[in-house]
């Protein structure tokens, strides 16, 4: 299990995907906010690859992300669009509502950034979020990333179009303390989940 100050990422276990389903994937405005396809219900025994990843895909990879003291499930993170030839991936992540606003998002980031500098070797880390998602915004900016474009009307959203944060962060400019604590991992902040 990959530790932050929070949370932990660990793999996805076949008891976290009913809870997934039921509150996140099948939450039409959460699913609307964080997918870039269109939202379908998903039966808690679904073969549909968001909640029950089983991490074989070369180019993803999923956790679940659970609190660091008592291991409650707490919401699903993953590095996605992972390119081994350019060292570049995207993070994603969703959070279940009753573990919004505690500092969570922060911390998964920072694990994430973790995981993906120092485990995996990666060069740069992306993530696209909507520009109204201030929760995400403060959680990447809070962990160094920095703001490198809006894409105008891009995400098509419960009947309307919303403009797309684009957010990088090199390894060369990775500092793992970047939310001002001791070790990785730390900081404050809910957030909503980062799009996919």
């Amino acid at each position: 299990m990959l530790r932050g100050a929070k949370v932990g990422l660990r793999a996805r276990h076949e008891e976290d995907v009913p809870i997934l389903v039921a509150e996140l994937y099948n939450d039409v405005v959460n699913a609307a906010r964080s997918e870039g396809r269109p939202w379908r219900p998903l039966a808690p025994d679904a073969k549909d690859a968001r909640p029950v990843d089983d991490g074989t895909a070369q180019d993803r990879v999923p956790f679940s992300v659970v609190e660091s003291e008592g291991g409650t499930l707490v919401g699903t993170a993953a590095l996605w669009g992972i390119d081994t030839h350019n060292r570049t991936a995207h993070i994603g992540l969703g959070l279940l509502p009753a573990a919004r606003g505690k500092g969570y998002g922060t911390d998964v980031v920072a694990v994430l950034c973790h995981y993906g500098f120092l485990v995996r070797g990666l060069n740069r880390l992306q993530i696209e979020t909507l520009s109204d998602n201030a929760a995400m915004l403060g959680a990447a900016e809070r962990n160094g990333f920095v703001r490198e474009g809006v894409l105008r009307s891009s995400a098509w959203v419960m009947g309307e179009f919303l403009d797309e944060v684009v957010l990088g962060l090199l390894a060369q400019d990775w500092k793992p303390d970047a939310t001002g604590q001791e070790s990785p991992g730390h900081g404050a902040g809910g957030v909503e989940p980062a799009r996919r």
